[in-house]
């Protein structure tokens, strides 16, 4: 006789109940954290995300692993930005043999295109990187593309797992109602703001389709991507706007090296707001685990530096 039947069938019990065993759900690749974010509650129990790149990493940079060729292989959906924002994707994937589905979260979503630079600036056009065309890739900065994403991304786990597309669906509606809600309190936020008040300086050019859609004002010593370097005439720009402008603030982001936004706020006295979250999400003890968080977060550290102090 077995010593121990209770033990064995409360296991057994146990594991039943549990929504999906790792093993039986649908293995999904993301480029980087904020798409496993949005994966993962599209998918919910019936998914199993692997994030590439993950918390406060930084996808312009990043040198995919030999793990990740190895999880893109035996993944069933790949889920990527698009826009050139992964520009290592397409090596990736022809390293691991993939020919699986491809969702690119950004199809449908208006690109922003990046402002050509000012005549003398050392950069063609603003730091940008060669694989983003002049593309601006960070739309998921306002939340209206962000709902564009989550129902792509919702498309294509439909498309992978047939059987879970009620789930999938239902998942989606209820994320997209958030995402809704949180729009709302962007703009309201936002609005709240004197109009002179509404400009930033940050790191990196990553806010464009937020200032866009929020209606702030926004500079960057570097471009689209971190691999470009500031050169001595963009930040004598930022320095020289920063003083003619009043411009009340310069933020940090969590992907960047702070010491340059250091060095123009004590050459401008210009005080550092805080740190933004831009290209990756935070650790779950972080203050930006998840997108909806991240988009809190930023809202509440932009208003709380550049409300009016009395």
């Amino acid at each position: 006789m077995n010593r121990f039947p209770l033990a064995f069938l409360l296991t057994v019990a146990v594991l039943a109940a549990t929504p999906a065993f790792a093993a039986d759900r649908l293995p999904v690749v993301a480029s980087f954290s904020i798409l496993g974010d949005m994966a993962g509650r599209v998918g919910g129990d019936r998914v199993a995300v692997t994030t590439l790149v993950g918390p406060d990493g930084d996808a312009h940079v990043y040198e995919p692993t030999p793990d990740d060729i190895k999880a893109v292989a035996a993944t069933k959906l790949l889920i990527v930005n698009g826009l050139g924002f992964e520009g290592w994707m397409d090596r990736l994937a022809e390293a691991s043999g993939y020919g699986g589905p491809v969702t690119v979260a950004s199809s449908g979503v208006a690109p922003r295109e990046m402002a050509e630079a000012e005549d003398g600036d050392d950069h063609a056009e603003a730091g940008s990187h060669p694989d983003h065309h002049g593309i601006d890739p960070h739309a998921w900065q306002d939340v209206a593309n962000a709902i564009v994403y989550v129902k792509n991304i919702a498309a294509g786990l439909d498309a992978a797992d047939p059987e879970g597309k009620p789930i999938y669906d239902a998942n989606a509606a209820a994320y997209i109602a958030d995402l809704e809600g949180l729009d709302a309190e962007a703009r309201a936020a936002m609005a709240a703001l004197p109009a002179d008040r509404r400009k930033i300086i940050t790191s990196h050019d990553a806010f464009g389709y937020f200032g866009a859609a929020y209606g702030l004002d926004l500079l960057a010593p570097e471009g689209v991507s971190t691999e470009s370097e500031a050169s001595a005439a963009d930040v004598a720009r930022i320095i020289r706007q920063i003083r003619e402008d009043a411009i009340p603030a310069i933020f940090v982001e969590n992907i960047k090296d702070r010491r340059l936004i250091d060095q123009i706020a004590a050459e401008t006295k210009a005080v550092v707001g805080g740190e933004l979250y831009t290209d990756a999400l935070s650790e779950k003890d972080g203050p930006a685990p998840t997108y909806v968080d991240m988009i809190r977060h930023n809202i509440a550290t932009l208003t709380e530096a550049l409300a009016p102090k009395p």
